[in-house]
């Protein structure tokens, strides 16, 4: 089960500091970034989990922007705007790059997939080459359920040696497609992949030697699987439901 065979094709990501306007401002306001530094990735899967509102959709979207991601998602090729919502974060940020390029990659939101997915369709409605869709399965992501898209793209699109930055994936996901989608990760990671995933899933972050940074008041630190919150609240929850809404709802 060990990533034997990842490749490294980030090493790290750092904040210039002295390139930050202010920490009192939005991001680096975030808990996530007020005292970050440098964050060390694994060569096949580290997580970034955290409450609502620590930083963590915003740090993945700085990473992504700053490999050459489009920010609201897609691959270095997507070059839509929806709405100009990200942030400034990217630009000072320095990623860490090892001499392995990749040959794939992707940027999912789980909040913008839709608007990926109408990118697509715009697309293919023009001239030359063969349908962009045809790599996503074949089936307009439209005509999908929001869990059945995802699930198509890690299916189809992703296609292993590849970055992949994923926010959320679990979002519109049942606890037996998170299985899956877990052994899929597994599967790219064999293919010499490398993810970078923001997540509240205990199921996704269960992933073997993985590492996962937790983000508290104090920003981000290194937590073993059974050290984060999600953990330890699932199964408090889960070990005695009745005992545990009881004390929740009185």
């Amino acid at each position: 089960m060990r990533a034997l065979d990842a490749e490294h094709y980030v090493l790290d990501v750092q904040l210039r500091r002295e390139r930050v306007p202010s920490f009192d401002r939005y991001p680096f306001s975030l808990p996530a970034l007020r005292h970050f530094e440098r964050l060390e990735l694994h060569p096949a899967v580290t997580f970034v989990v955290g409450e609502n509102g620590s930083g963590k959709s915003t740090l993945l979207e700085g990473i992504a922007a700053a490999w050459g991601f489009n920010p609201e998602g897609g691959t270095k090729n997507f070059r839509f705007s929806t709405r100009a919502s990200h942030s400034e974060l990217h630009e000072h940020l320095r990623l860490g790059k090892s001499y392995r390029r990749p040959k794939d990659g992707f940027f999912l939101r789980a909040e913008s997939f839709f608007n990926v997915a109408t990118e697509i369709e715009e697309l293919d409605r023009g001239p030359g080459g063969p349908p962009i869709i045809d790599s996503y399965g074949g089936q307009s992501l439209h005509d999908q359920s929001h869990g059945e898209s995802f699930f198509a793209l890690m299916t189809h699109r992703f296609g292993g040696h590849g970055f992949y930055v994923l926010d959320e994936p679990e979002a519109a996901l049942s606890p037996a497609r998170q299985l899956a989608m877990l052994r899929r990760l597994h599967e790219l990671v064999q293919k010499k992949s490398q993810f970078v995933i923001a997540t509240h899933s205990p199921i996704l972050m269960s992933y073997p030697d993985a590492w996962i940074y937790q983000i508290d008041e104090g920003g981000l630190s290194r937590v073993a699987y059974r050290d984060t919150e999600h953990y330890e609240l699932t199964r408090a929850f889960l070990n005695s439901p009745e005992s545990f809404l009881r004390g929740l709802l009185e």
